[in-house]
């Protein structure tokens, strides 16, 4: 196993698809990533030298928000909804559908908390 900003790759795929492991990368900024270190397409996780792991770790810390930060950002998007009792953020504390859907018959899982 390998960790490359908090997220743990398997060894035996190819880069491009095990970063996209990583929150926050997806397949276009994988491909970005392995074009600008100059890793080739079909070499494997467990094929990288660890220098060439450090500057992937090096190259997504500095270019990319991911993984904690990421959700330390989308966590306080949501307080902020809440904080001033928006439609949406009234929603999030009810744990009900943000987007208009229908809860009459679906929204079950929301629901539940709802009837208790």
């Amino acid at each position: 196993m390998f960790y490359i900003s908090g997220a743990r790759l398997v060894g035996d795929e190819q880069v491009r698809i095990a970063s996209t492991k990583i929150d926050g990368i997806g397949p276009k900024k994988a491909i970005q990533v392995r074009y600008r270190l100059g890793i080739s397409g079909n070499i494997k996780i467990k094929e990288l030298t660890k220098y060439q792991i450090d500057q992937i770790e090096q190259m997504i810390g500095q270019d990319h928000v991911v993984h904690w930060e990421l959700k330390r950002g989308e966590r306080a998007d949501i307080e902020r909804l809440i904080s001033i009792s928006c439609y949406r953020g009234i929603r999030y504390q009810d744990g009900s559908p943000l987007r208009g859907q229908r809860t009459h018959t679906n929204a079950r899982t929301c629901r539940k908390l709802i009837r208790k």
